[in-house]
């Protein structure tokens, strides 16, 4: 397991590290909604922060860790204002917001931890949070992203 995990990670960093970003232009525009909807701001952080975290967990960079994670801080609890003020509309199954917002305190409680290992400099575990945090959010975006 540790070893399968370990793979895991490594490739996925080889990916973030070799593979160049998409041009601007194939990104999505997302400046027209940012600064309006919490949830879209959280996600681009996210996308950069977990770039940052994959290199720093592969290279095991415990300080590039904790500084990744540091701009996540406040993030949750925006989106969560967001979904219950009506300017975040989750795309896809919105009735299921409740099971959003637990998905989402999860993913958070698992960014603490990674954080925590990272402290305690437990390479094992910031490897399997790391993979468990991706995963979190391929299962979040295949039931709430169109």
């Amino acid at each position: 397991m540790k070893k399968a995990v370990s793979n895991l990670l490594f490739v996925t960093a080889l990916a973030f590290l070799w593979y160049p970003s998409p041009a601007p232009s194939a990104q999505v525009d997302h400046s027209r909604q940012k600064g309006t909807n919490p949830l879209i701001e959280e996600m681009i952080t996210l996308d950069r922060v977990f770039r940052d975290v994959v290199s720093a967990v592969s290279l095991r960079d415990n300080e590039g860790v904790h500084k990744a994670l540091e701009s996540m801080h406040g993030t949750m609890e925006k989106t969560h204002e967001g979904v219950h003020s009506g300017s975040v509309v989750i795309p896809k199954n919105a009735n299921r917001v409740k099971e959003f917002v637990q998905m989402d305190r999860a993913f958070h409680e698992k960014l603490e931890a990674l954080a925590d290992a990272a402290h305690h400099n437990d390479q094992k575990n910031m490897l399997l949070l790391t993979k468990q945090l991706l995963d979190g959010c391929v299962n979040c975006h295949t039931m709430f992203r169109k």
